[in-house]
């Protein structure tokens, strides 16, 4: 078993902005630190991009879970990446000056409502509701000024783009406003991981800031909206798309007062999309416009993922009786409910969905509700061999691209919550890669 994480190692270490080293003129270090850590899968995506010339270097990490005594993504992180320069308490009440000097700054933080309460006008500072973690990063940044890091990768459901529904886009409205604020040029993708090769069909939003003075800042100035949207973004280039279509081409202004834009921002048409899934944002404006994948590479499915049968342990396969319960699950369904609140009665119904799992296309999206062997409309069931099973823990860490037994160390359940937290590695990969080219 994980050894449990007992304390928390300050590292006020200083180093050298990012340069080439003195021996060799063509090296580059990015020191990077990565928040809300879980197990590593940004620091993974990196490392595997890091050569001897061109590295990532993670300099500092940060991973708390709020809601749980035992933090096993903290302790499955120092087990795999060491304890020396990994932080495992409340982010929030973490000392900024604490936090080592960085060139890129990486995270998925959770999506959720970002709205401001006011603004402090002699500090220029911000007052968000307390607990919003999408705050602690523009602490981070706002506090360390002109040593600020230079990137940001961050990750996000797709969802944020339209969230909240009665002011679609604020939430993502706010954040681009307040990071123009910092002097930061943000571009955007929701990208599905299966539609340029991977194993899993998981829409996530990642978002690239980059400081101003930077060389992607400075092309954004050298380039048309449409030029940059079909090919020059950094996110463009690394996952290509057919040329947009103008038609769906929104650009628009964003106000600097994040209390407006809180109160006001696309209240007219609630409904309406302010943000599509491809955009980016320069000088307080932002392009954005629909896309069409254009992809024709090598595809993955979840049948090349799957371990051998004889290395399932036997609690992973359903016996007959209740494989009747799966299909229950899985099937369509109309059931007559009652409103407990209203005693307003109606019809609930869903669709029926693929079962089993099909294994000559990729997964579906993993969820944290994974692990466990009660039947589940959304948990994954193969049949192999004739036999119905859940997938084994190394099975979703594959279809995640992390290595085998990433994970191990906790129980299977608490394994495939960790893996419906994750994102898919391989997508940081990608981007960890055009980012050190392009730098």
């Amino acid at each position: 078993m994980i050894t449990p994480n007992l304390f928390h190692i300050k590292n006020t270490l200083q180093r050298e902005p990012l340069t080439t080293a003195m021996n060799n003129p063509n090296q580059i270090t990015i020191r990077t630190i990565e928040l809300f850590a879980g197990v590593g899968g940004f620091r993974i995506g990196l490392e595997r991009v890091s050569s001897k010339e061109n590295k990532f270097e993670i300099s500092w990490s940060n991973q708390w879970e709020p809601s749980t005594k035992t933090q096993h993504a903290s302790d499955i992180y120092c087990e795999r990446f060491g304890f020396e320069k990994h932080s495992n308490e409340d982010i929030a009440e973490v000392n900024v000056d604490e936090i080592p000097e960085h060139d890129l700054l990486v995270g998925g933080f959770p999506c959720q409502d970002y709205s401001v309460a006011s603004t402090l006008k002699n500090s220029h500072g911000i007052v968000g509701k307390k607990g919003v973690l999408w705050w602690s990063i523009y602490k981070i940044l706002f506090q360390k000024k002109e040593k600020a890091p230079k990137y940001l990768l961050l990750e996000n459901v797709d969802r944020l783009l339209k969230s909240p529904a009665s002011q679609r886009g604020r939430d993502f409205a706010i954040i681009l406003s307040s990071l123009n604020s910092l002097g930061y040029a943000v571009e955007w993708r929701v990208i599905n991981a299966s539609e340029y090769g991977m194993p899993q069909r998981r829409r996530r939003v990642f978002i690239l800031a980059y400081k101003k003075g930077t060389k992607l800042y400075n092309k954004l100035e050298n380039f048309s909206t449409t030029e940059l949207l079909n090919k020059e973004l950094l996110l463009s280039k690394t996952f290509p798309v057919k040329p947009i279509d103008n038609k769906t081409l929104i650009i628009e202004k964003l106000d600097s007062d994040l209390v407006e834009i809180t109160e006001n921002f696309n209240t007219k048409t609630p409904k309406k999309n302010a943000f599509w899934e491809s955009g980016y944002m320069v000088d307080g404006k932002y392009y954005t416009s629909r896309i069409e994948i254009d992809y024709n590479g090598e595809k993955s499915v979840l049948g090349d993922f799957l371990i051998d049968e004889k290395y399932v342990p036997k609690e992973f396969y359903i016996d007959d009786e209740e494989l009747k319960k799966w299909q229950y699950q899985k099937g369509a369904k109309s059931i007559e409910r009652v409103n407990k609140a209203t005693g307003h009665e109606y019809t609930y119904s869903e669709g029926s969905m693929g079962f089993p799992d099909a294994l000559d296309k990729p997964s579906r999206t993993i969820i944290t509700g994974e692990g466990g062997a009660s039947a589940s409309r959304f948990k994954h069931v193969v049949e192999v061999n004739g036999r119905h099973r859940r997938l084994t823990p190394i099975e979703l860490e594959r279809l995640n691209m992390f290595p085998d037994n990433h994970t191990q160390g906790v129980t299977d359940s608490k394994r495939a919550f960790l893996m419906g937290n994750a994102l898919v590695v391989g997508i940081v990969e990608r981007i960890g890669q055009r980012l050190i080219d392009e730098v």
